[in-house]
């Protein structure tokens, strides 16, 4: 269940397997996590490391312990977010949630990075405005996104966003009405870095990593975007198209 030479602390390694447990629903009957001495036999450590891990959920608002009575689970169901060839935050998870917000964490124009420069068609290290973000539904944090936007054609769009808090909105703003997905493509790290902070992630926590690129309806491509969404939060599903789904139902 766990690897002690792994390099990765034990109690960070509990937390993790806690998290899955509680996200395929194993405890779901009573809504309370097992007591300590119960976890501390199933993962065969003590009770302290136990503790350290239910102290990691806690923090991420998953558990809550209760005096008296044992720990909680707080955890709500997680948001489904839709990958599709027209994925917007707003429209994805806008049916499951009372509020949505972006917010902007930094800003600047740079010089494109090579893999950015080759997916936005750009001449290796032309600039490029880049934007840090965290979007959050009903004041929880799901995802931070570092997105990359040619500056020949974007100059502003950080003012836009910040003013709109939509990168939709900011697209309309500076002349693009409409832009589709070209292509997604999906990994599962353990969270690191201001990504800990950000999402109030426990050290060692699973993220999603959705790296996307958004073209202009003539297909030229106007932005690179690399996502993180918190995994026991969000989870991510690839819709097909309409005309894929058509044909395949006719075999």
């Amino acid at each position: 269940m766990v690897e002690r030479q792994s390099g990765v602390a034990l109690w960070r390694q509990i937390a993790d397997l806690m998290r899955l447990a509680i996200n395929n629903g194993d405890f779901d009957e009573t809504g309370m996590m097992p007591p300590e001495m119960a976890l501390a036999a199933r993962f065969g450590v003590n009770r302290h490391t136990v503790r350290s891990a239910m102290a990691a959920l806690a923090e991420e608002g998953i558990v809550r312990p209760i005096q008296g009575i044992g720990t909680r689970i707080e955890r709500r169901d997680r948001l489904r977010f839709p990958i599709s060839r027209r994925t917007r935050f707003s429209q994805g998870l806008g049916n499951q949630t009372r509020n949505l917000e972006g917010r902007l964490l930094a800003a600047a124009t740079e010089a494109a990075p090579a893999a950015v420069a080759a997916a936005l068609g750009l001449a290796p290290g032309a600039p490029c405005v880049r934007l840090e973000t965290v979007n959050s539904a009903d004041r929880r944090p799901v995802s931070c996104g570092t997105h990359y936007f040619p500056a020949d054609r974007f100059t502003g769009i950080d003012a836009a966003y910040n003013r709109t808090r939509s990168i939709t909105a900011s697209f309309q703003e500076l002349g693009v009405s409409d832009y589709v997905r070209r292509s997604t493509e999906i990994s599962a790290v353990h969270a690191e870095g201001d990504d800990i902070r950000h999402l109030k992630l426990s050290p060692g926590a699973i993220i999603l990593v959705a790296t996307a690129v958004n073209t202009d309806l003539d297909g030229v491509p106007i932005q690179f975007s690399r996502t993180r969404f918190a995994a026991d939060r969000v989870k991510l599903t690839v819709e097909p198209e309409p005309d894929a789904a058509a044909s395949g139902s006719k075999g």
